[in-house]
């Protein structure tokens, strides 16, 4: 007897359309240690054949990174054919300070900047402005576009920043970062394609005309995505808990459900028109690499 899958799911596979035409770009988080600045360099080596738009360095709460941050643009800046993005944050620093930071940069070559807001120094404690500092993402990104001419991303939350009173006001703070000169919003993770599309309709009709990159977070520990998620408004849906539920002393079943679900998410981004994507990389290449395969993207020499 003949037996056809039904159209829904019958319809061609997820990624049989891609074709490789969609930009990426990663981020990276300065090493504390050798052994981590071994990963970290393992990690750019092996994404770097491609040919990412750019790769981010994060910037730690209250700046506290600063100095590795640093160092580590400058290292894939002078050693790699890679385009660095450096992260800048409002806080604990004054206008000067981070004026002064901003030409360190411009004099070493780095041209794109990562302009946020930023973490309090503890966490759980309010974010308070530096008395003789930007006190806002859109006051940082207006004062760095005074400095020079750099290429800026700022952040954008699907699912609400949490100082945020309301969806409304979030999307008034993202206007008012790109009218201050921001040329594109990468958002935070999310884990629902209709929730990022849901989002980037409402910035359209709220006036905001720059592309809206989606950040991607493959999941490989939910207890550490959890608590990325609490700073950044993202909600961890029951059916991602239960996925990993079991595996705890199963890496490589946690690193395969974490590509699935991941790359899922992608596919699903592309089939609905996203041609760029930013990855939150965790300093591990593994999982990004092979979404972007997924993807159609291929390493160049």
């Amino acid at each position: 007897m003949n037996r056809h899958l039904p159209d829904e799911v019958g319809g061609k596979p997820l990624f049989s359309e891609a074709r490789g035409d969609i930009q990426v770009s990663f981020e990276f988080f300065p090493p504390k240690t050798e052994k981590m600045a071994e990963t970290l360099w393992d990690s750019v080596q092996t994404l770097a054949p491609l040919h990412p738009r750019f790769v981010s360095v994060t910037y730690g709460a209250g700046g506290s990174t600063r100095e590795r941050t640093h160092q580590t643009v400058e290292r894939i800046l002078k050693e790699t054919d890679l385009t660095p993005a450096a992260h800048l944050t409002c806080v604990a620093a004054s206008k000067a300070e981070i004026d002064e930071i901003a030409r360190d940069y411009w004099d070493l070559g780095v041209r794109n900047i990562v302009a946020l807001r930023g973490d309090p120094p503890e966490a759980g404690t309010k974010y308070q402005p530096h008395p003789e500092g930007y006190r806002d993402a859109c006051e940082l990104v207006a004062g760095l576009k005074a400095v020079a001419p750099f290429d800026i991303s700022v952040a954008a939350y699907p699912e609400i920043h949490p100082d945020s009173r309301d969806r409304t006001f979030d999307l008034e703070n993202l206007k008012k970062k790109v009218d201050a000169g921001a040329d594109r919003a990468i958002t935070q993770f999310f884990f629902s394609a209709d929730c990022f599309f849901r989002f980037r309709d409402e910035a359209a009709a709220a006036g905001i005309d720059v592309e809206i990159v989606p950040g991607i977070l493959p999941v490989s520990n939910v207890a550490t995505t959890r608590r990325f998620a609490a700073s950044c408004g993202a909600a961890i849906p029951k059916w991602l808990d239960d996925l990993f539920e079991g595996l705890d002393d199963l890496p490589a079943a946690r690193q395969l459900i974490a590509a699935t679900v991941a790359a899922e998410l992608c596919g699903q981004l592309y089939a609905g028109g996203v041609r760029h994507f930013h990855f939150y990389t965790l300093n591990r290449a593994e999982l990004s690499y092979a979404i972007c395969h997924l993807l159609g993207v291929r390493a160049q020499a």
